[in-house]
């Protein structure tokens, strides 16, 4: 019996080699590092050197002048304050993203190449002052037959301006939106590869995102998830899908009145959107919400208790990362963000130091859900909302041995 099993293991090894090996191609796991919380948005003719410190002095007086309704939302939680007032003084933006599509419009050829060459010139300028956010990049306009043009004259103006001062920023990407067709997504890895080559980026540097905002990507004429294929067309490249809240919904035939990231055919996209994802180590991003906390006491209180509600309900679903639109949503952003980070950690903790001691439980937890709780513990030290003391205190485990059960390395300077 034991040859048989041998000869059999091996008849079967080289049976499934090329399965193994299309396998570990398509789902490599994870991707290594830390994903932002956000993507704050700004037009490209608003952004300037010294935005991400500005985004976070406004914040803080926001926070400031509404402190005891900012209180009264987060149930009087003066801790949970203190941290996020912390933050914003520190590190007020994760990610941004300079818009040169929707949230810019449509300006003439002169107007729009002056405006990406100044906005690369200032994110240079940001860069190598240390002031810029940890991840940074461009969005650019689609790959449509009317917009095609115009969108690459601006991505190919604005990194040719942006590589004469040094070589891509870490964690730079760039943003193709109102993806219809898996064509246009390797038509961007060929504008990429050619990019690459005549500015002198190294080979596979040039990274992008995918915006999800039509109904053709995430299911084709033949019925099939375009989006999957859309993932693996992308030769690696692609980091993440960014959910397009009112361009989908508006392609839905949703009223303007209904249009949200809770609606219905919001959370049928993003599930299929995450079940494509799985595994791939291409990220997830929920998309934004369009009520500012602007105005007076009761406007912010509205607008404050929505967003909060909407970020605590994405990371319950699983969409750790999402859009900030105005510096006044970024108190609650982070206030949302730690309060479930901090909210989950002793729970998790203890499960994860069972786990790792292989004591016996209430909860019998898998290695799957063992690499979860390292994750979302890893998550919330990125971010801030945990430290390495208090995570190390209650599970035993380091930054390193977390990362090590999730499967992924990680920074952890939130």
């Amino acid at each position: 019996m034991e040859s048989l099993v041998t000869e059999l293991g091996a008849e079967l090894d080289a049976r499934l080699a090329d399965v193994d090996a299309a396998l570990a191609a398509h789902y490599p796991g994870a991707r290594p590092g830390r994903q932002p919380v956000h993507t704050v948005y700004v037009p490209a003719d608003r952004f300037y050197a010294g935005l991400v410190a500005a985004h976070g002095a406004a914040a803080l007086a926001t926070v400031d002048e509404h402190e005891a309704l900012l209180l009264e939302i987060i149930d009087g939680d003066r801790d949970l304050l203190a941290r996020v007032r912390d933050k914003l003084g520190r590190e007020p933006v994760e990610d941004v993203r300079i818009d040169l599509e929707d949230g810019y419009g449509t300006r003439s050829d002169d107007v729009e190449d002056a405006d990406a060459l100044r906005a690369a010139d200032e994110l240079r300028s940001a860069v190598d002052a240390g002031a810029s956010a940890p991840g940074c990049g461009i969005r650019f306009k689609g790959f449509e037959a009317p917009t095609r043009s115009r969108g690459l004259r601006t991505l190919a103006l604005f990194l040719g301006r942006l590589t004469e001062g040094g070589p891509l920023p870490d964690g730079f990407v760039v943003t193709l939106p109102k993806v219809t067709a898996v064509e246009q997504v390797e038509a961007l890895v060929h504008a990429a590869q050619r990019l690459e080559s005549h500015l002198g980026i190294a080979s596979g540097a040039l990274r992008f995102e995918l915006q999800i905002e039509t109904p053709q990507s995430i299911l084709g004429p033949d019925g099939t998830a375009l989006v999957a294929r859309m993932i693996h067309a992308s030769a690696g490249r692609c980091t993440g899908l960014h959910y397009g809240t009112y361009d989908y919904s508006a392609f839905c035939g949703i009223a303007a009145a209904q249009q949200s990231l809770e609606h219905p055919v919001a959370d049928h996209a993003k599930a299929i959107m995450q079940a494509a994802a799985a595994g791939t180590g291409v990220r997830l991003s929920d998309g934004s919400t369009n009520v500012l906390p602007v105005g007076d006491a009761d406007q912010v209180a509205t607008a404050w208790r929505n967003h909060l509600r909407l970020v605590r309900r994405s990371l319950e679903r699983g969409y750790y990362q999402g859009w900030d639109l105005h510096p006044a949503q970024l108190p609650t952003r982070y206030a949302a963000t730690f309060a479930f980070y901090r909210d989950g950690f002793p729970a998790a903790a203890a499960r994860l130091r069972t786990y790792v001691a292989r004591q016996d439980s209430a909860i019998m937890d898998e290695p799957a859900t063992a690499r979860a709780l390292a994750d979302f513990l890893l998550r919330g030290l990125d971010c801030g909302a945990l430290s390495a003391d208090e995570a190390r205190e209650a599970t035993g485990l380091g930054a390193d041995d977390l990362a090590g059960l999730a499967h992924r390395t990680t920074e952890t300077e939130g």
